[in-house]
């Protein structure tokens, strides 16, 4: 996962026919709780969901597996 990804663990996906669709990504949750409100007046028929995602600190980045860091 990307750094900004990880940065942003606060996601609220739109659901629709069994898919969860990101819309945006968030540092607080109370900043995507307050986007989610905004969301909910604008858009009345969609459901949407808070989610932090742990896939981002759960699986490390495959490029970067069996490299070493270097010591100075």
């Amino acid at each position: 996962m990307k750094y900004q990804a990880q940065l942003t663990p606060w996601v609220i996906y739109q659901i629709s026919a069994e898919q969860r669709i990101p819309v945006s990504r968030f540092r607080r949750r109370n900043d995507a709780d307050a986007y989610l409100k905004v969301l909910r007046s604008t858009k009345p028929g969609s459901e949407f969901l808070v989610a932090f995602d742990t896939e981002s600190f759960a699986q490390p980045d495959k490029a970067a597996e069996g490299k070493e860091l270097a010591t100075v």
